[in-house]
Order: structure tokens, then sequence, then C-alpha cells
């Protein structure tokens, strides 16, 4: 049997062989819905994947769309999610000398519509908390370039200066645990 995987708020990253999801008509993707609220069988996924959404989502309701996204995944699968990082993007404007330019986009979201904009920042400890408290084990950090989207170029890739994959300094927190 395949495994079933599901990718939240997709935008522009369509990935073949996966339910894409995104709540904007005008990108391709299998279905539209809040994120919120998905109307997919509970326990039917191996692997979801949501990457910079989170940080969209408002931060009184982190906890439930979490425990709703964990009741969408089968015992033993993966719930994979990449969102800025607060901890490099302090840390990039320390040694940049305070440009906040260079990460507005990364604190505030792109902000080109009014759900484009973030209302919640994680460091490692706070999403590792809402993690485990959304019944969760074995949270770890996954690398972009061992997965099977790394092809695909989304925020989990994000590097200032930008896309300089190379010498820069990832921007996004990139954490992924397992359903007992």
């Amino acid at each position: 049997m395949s495994r079933k995987l599901l990718h939240l708020g997709c935008g522009k990253a369509y990935l073949p062989g996966w339910t894409n999801v995104d709540i904007f008509s005008t990108v391709k993707a299998d279905a539209y819905h809040d994120v919120t609220a998905l109307p997919f069988e509970r326990e039917s996924f191996d692997l979801l994947y949501c990457s910079h959404l989170l940080e969209h989502v408002h931060r009184h309701m982190v906890l439930a769309t979490l425990n709703h996204w964990v009741g969408l995944i089968r015992p033993g699968g993966i719930l994979r999610l990449a969102v800025p990082n607060f901890s490099a993007i302090c840390e990039y404007y320390r040694i940049t000398g305070g440009r906040i330019a260079d990460v507005m986009g990364l604190l505030y979201g792109g902000q080109n519509c009014h759900l484009n904009r973030h209302t919640i920042t994680f460091d490692r400890r706070s999403l590792e908390e809402y993690m485990t408290n959304a019944g969760l084990k074995d949270i770890r950090t996954w690398d972009w370039r061992a997965t099977e989207h790394a092809a695909y170029d989304d925020y989990s890739q994000s590097y200032l200066p930008h896309m300089d994959k190379e010498r820069g300094m990832l921007m996004s927190l990139n954490l992924e645990a397992t359903k007992p």
C-alpha cells in the first residue's frame, strides 16, 4: 500500500503524489480549505507536511489546529512542520547590524492580502511545547535536503542572504514528530 501524503498550504509548491491543500484558488491545489477545519477522514494520512503556514493561524488556535492535524495522521505517522525561526531571525538581525528590512517578511508575513500575515512566532522550545501538547513524540529536526520534497523550493529552504543555500543562514525551523 502506498503512503498517503498531505501537503497543507501548498502555495506555488504543488507536490505530485500528495494531496495538496491551499485556501487560495489562485494556486494549483487538489482541494481548497481552511486548514483549521479540514474535511478529511481521521487517521488517514501517513505524513502531513506544512511549510510556513502555522504562523498564520491565530495564536489562540495553534494548539487546536495541531490537534486537528494530528487527528488526521495514522498512528506511527509523521507531522512535519516548517515555521520562521525566531531565534535565527534575531541572530541574523544581530550579526548584520540590525537591518530590519531583511527580516520583516519572516516576522510579519507578506501582507499582500488579509490572510498573509503572521499572528505568532516560534522558537524551538515553543514549537516543541505545542507539538508535545498535541500528543506527538520523538520531536526532531529535519533537513530539507533529505526529504521527498527537496526538489520543491518552499520556505523550509529559506536562507538569508536570500536563497544563499551554501553560505547563508537557514531562517526556517524545521521540526517533525511521530504520532504514537
